[in-house]
């Protein structure tokens, strides 16, 4: 697996609270994106504009230029040509234990393919020795994922392959599965869809 830190829980509100953050912006074909670190590892990647942009993000931020950004602006290149750039910079999540249980089933979810968020609640559950997990709680961590595309919360879908519930929008998830190749056929947008 990937390189991965976890930060969060009642314990470490200090870490999710850093003083200072390094920010970067790269331009892809789907906007403008913002990307931290703490210096060492990726912190948070963005859509400027989306839904909880900056969650994360430390109120001093400093924009500088360094070797994590440049990994992450390499793997965002292959990306957007619409191949798997196959694995990921150094991630140091800001989050609580539950959210970081819920992402790092988004890291499994190959390129080109969809997860539901039932199968993430069903996988979670299993791997945490209960029934059953709610597939709301799932969602709700899902959609504040802080680190959009490379943990790739777009690749998740509704049971019957609607796409709602993508804090970059719901166009823009459509297009990142069509990127990817990703079976559009099961895909639909509901008509009664929240505009985000």
């Amino acid at each position: 697996m990937n390189p991965i830190s976890e930060s969060g829980g009642t314990n470490n509100s200090k870490a999710m609270q850093s003083e200072r953050d390094y920010i970067s912006h790269y331009d892809s074909p789907l906007g403008g994106i913002t990307i931290s670190s703490n210096g060492a590892a990726l912190t948070g990647l963005w859509f400027d504009g989306q839904k909880h942009f900056g969650s994360t993000l430390a109120r001093v931020r400093e924009e500088r230029t360094l070797p994590v950004f440049d990994a992450t602006k390499r793997w965002l290149e292959v990306y957007f040509r619409g191949m798997d750039p196959g694995s990921t910079p150094p991630l140091y999540m800001k989050t609580t234990p539950f959210r970081m249980a819920v992402w790092e089933i988004l890291l499994t979810i190959p390129f080109g393919r969809t997860m539901t968020y039932g199968e993430i609640a069903r996988i979670l559950a299993e791997r945490k020795g209960l029934r059953r997990m709610s597939a709301q709680a799932v969602g709700g961590a899902v959609s504040h994922n802080s680190i959009a595309l490379i943990i790739p919360c777009h690749r998740v879908v509704g049971a019957n392959g609607n796409l709602t519930g993508y804090a970059g929008g719901i166009e823009r998830k459509l297009r990142l599965l069509k990127m990817e190749g990703a079976s559009r056929n099961a895909f639909f947008i509901p008509e009664n869809a929240p505009a985000e």
